[in-house]
């Protein structure tokens, strides 16, 4: 951590916005703005443009030669090579063909004249976890990001766990239903986000309202266009099978906990995400279930608990403590 330069860039990269934001050394957000993630337009004027914005930044807040690094979260984003390899839902051109593996580190270092380090959303949440919030001091925890889909950043003896080819730490994708499991988007089946994401939520709604026959607030909607958010407040709102759509989710996450725990021996697993809002309606089952399903050497070892980022800067935050070891 530099502290002729106490500043670092925090980028996190959406498929629909583009989030960064200038971080000190306590983690503070000075200052932050953002851009469209704009689709099938030239890599190099996507660059041209996030250079300009994060520039005129820099030097609005008086920063100039101020930053150590640039820190970057993005999809499918791989720390070794610094490369964006094929993401489903970055479509930027070159020369009008689309780009399926983006040399995203190395463009901007070049552009920016800083060092860039990148890693995929997930892990960047870890990292900024370990940096500002709930696992400072932790040296073996798992993050869990509970959004659209479910992400994983493994830190294990202090180090975050990369694997060979970069990419280790796809919990979303372990396979909780062998048989007759739901569809996910990766191309598999019985996967845990197909379960325990907000969408995920929202296809067990639509299941027990399609195959039972009891009342429910649920029943006033387009069984489609039924969201998470809509179960969560139907839940509170004292709705049984809302309630006990939490209930199933709470219960598959604590069967993936409990082998994740086998794994690596966390001390603890920290859960981001808006899937987290719903609070005891999720946690209890979630508890519940992980006591009943982990080995009898790791019970009550292991805490489940929320995420001390700030939402909204969350993501910027997590994405800038990479900026401080980038070379």
């Amino acid at each position: 951590m530099s502290l002729s330069k106490p500043y670092v860039v925090g980028i996190d990269i959406g498929g629909t916005n583009t989030a960064y934001g200038i971080v000190d050394t306590r983690g503070n957000v000075v200052a932050g703005g953002s851009i469209k993630t704009p689709k099938h337009v030239e890599f190099k004027d996507y660059v041209e443009q996030l250079h300009l914005a994060v520039t005129r930044l820099i030097e609005q807040e008086g920063l100039v030669g101020q930053i150590a690094g640039i820190g970057v979260g993005a999809p499918n984003a791989n720390f070794y090579t610094g490369r964006i390899e094929s993401p489903a839902n970055l479509f930027w051109m070159d020369n009008g063909k689309r780009i399926e593996n983006i040399p995203f580190a190395d463009t901007l270092k070049e552009k920016f004249g800083i060092p860039v380090a990148i890693t995929n959303d997930a892990n960047a949440a870890a990292v900024g976890e370990m940096t500002y919030g709930a696992a400072r001091g932790m040296k073996d925890f798992i993050m869990i990001t509970l959004g659209t889909g479910v992400g994983s950043g493994i830190v294990v003896n202090g180090q975050l766990l990369y694997g060979h080819d970069g990419f280790a730490g796809e919990l979303g994708h372990v396979t909780m239903r062998r048989n007759n499991g739901r569809m996910c988007g990766c191309g598999r089946t019985g996967c845990l986000e197909a379960y325990a994401s907000a969408t995920g939520v929202a296809r067990t709604a639509r299941e027990y309202l399609e195959t039972r026959k009891d009342a429910s607030l649920l029943r006033n909607l387009p069984l489609d266009d039924i969201t998470s958010k809509d179960v969560y407040e139907a839940a509170v709102a004292g709705d049984e099978l809302a309630r006990e759509v939490f209930e199933f989710t709470g219960n598959i996450l604590g069967e993936a906990f409990a082998d994740f725990i086998a794994f690596s021996s966390p001390k603890a697993i920290i859960l981001f995400g808006g899937l987290t809002k719903a609070g005891e309606l999720l946690m209890r089952p979630l508890r519940e279930s992980l006591d009943r399903n982990v080995m009898p050497i790791f019970r009550g070892k292991a805490q489940v608990i929320l995420s001390e980022l700030k939402e909204g800067d969350a993501a910027v935050l997590g994405a800038s403590a990479l900026g401080w070891e980038a070379k």
